[in-house]
């Protein structure tokens, strides 16, 4: 009887062993390759682009060009004028990140006339990211990640375009937790982020709104427009106003025709003066 036992509890034993032995892991799901891949003239978008590598761990990489702009900024100005009067987009050199091998392409630039630099507009003319995720991100003097987003998806048609990141170039303290918060709230990072609520509808401006409005343009040679309407919502440190506003007549350039209803997002943290974030035209 005893041998019996002893014969069992061998059995279980050596068969719990085998089950043990042939329980297979579960594969550990790859990271996703990602890579920056911007443009900069004056330093802004580069800030931002290495933010983004850094805190990513990302590949990252500058588009130069063939033949750089001027570092004075109405002599690049002017050369794009005249460059986009005659249809001519500047080359740039061969860009040396093979993008088939990542999945997620971070595509940085500064905003000109309303989309992406023409560096960047060359780098797409030559580039196929379909499949690809894209995550646009820019700096501007008052706006312009809206608009070039919709070029970008009429550029890419086959690519995942996702939800961008826009920073005033006056702004560029701000930068840093804004990115941050930015990769966590788009679940590149792990991490608690602010998710605000959104604005509620929008009613007429009071003389102290139209005050605040006023002093977040002020001084902005490219905004000259009257508040209408405004809505707001809070923020962690302050208070965000979304107003609708009327373009008015540039007092420098009468040629020039108001460009209608703008969105003008301005923000006013705790104890500081008000300043507008970006512009929507």
């Amino acid at each position: 009887m005893k041998n019996i036992n002893l014969l069992l509890v061998l059995a279980t034993v050596t068969l719990t062993a085998i089950s043990c032995g042939s329980k297979k892991e579960t594969p550990k799901e790859e990271a996703p390759k990602m890579l920056v891949l911007y443009y900069s003239q004056t330093g802004n978008t580069k800030a931002v682009a290495e933010e983004i590598a850094n805190k990513l761990g990302a590949d990252i990489e500058e588009i130069t060009m063939v033949d750089p702009y001027d570092p004075d900024f109405q002599a690049t100005i002017d050369r794009c004028m005249k460059d986009r009067e005659q249809g001519i987009i500047p080359d740039i050199q061969p860009v040396k990140a093979n993008v088939a091998d990542y999945d997620i392409v971070f595509l940085g630039f500064p905003v000109w006339f309303g989309t992406y630099a023409p560096p960047m507009q060359k780098y797409l003319l030559g580039a196929d990211l379909s499949g690809k995720k894209i995550v646009p991100f820019c700096t501007f003097g008052s706006g312009g990640l809206e608009s070039s987003v919709k070029d970008l998806v009429a550029a890419e048609p086959n690519a995942e375009v996702l939800p961008g990141y826009g920073v005033r170039a006056a702004r560029l303290e701000a930068m840093p937790a804004e990115v941050d918060n930015f990769l966590k709230a788009s679940g590149f990072l792990e991490g608690e982020f602010v998710q605000l609520e959104e604005f509620p509808a929008q009613h007429e401006v009071s003389e102290e709104e139209a005050s605040i409005f006023d002093a977040a343009v002020d001084g902005y040679p490219m905004l000259h427009a009257k508040a209408k309407t405004v809505a707001t919502r809070t923020l962690p440190d302050g208070v965000e106003y979304l107003f609708t506003a009327e373009d008015l007549p540039r007092e420098d350039n009468p040629k020039m025709p108001p460009a209608g209803e703008l969105q003008v997002y301005v923000t006013v943290v705790n104890g500081q003066a008000p300043v507008f974030t970006k512009v929507i035209r």
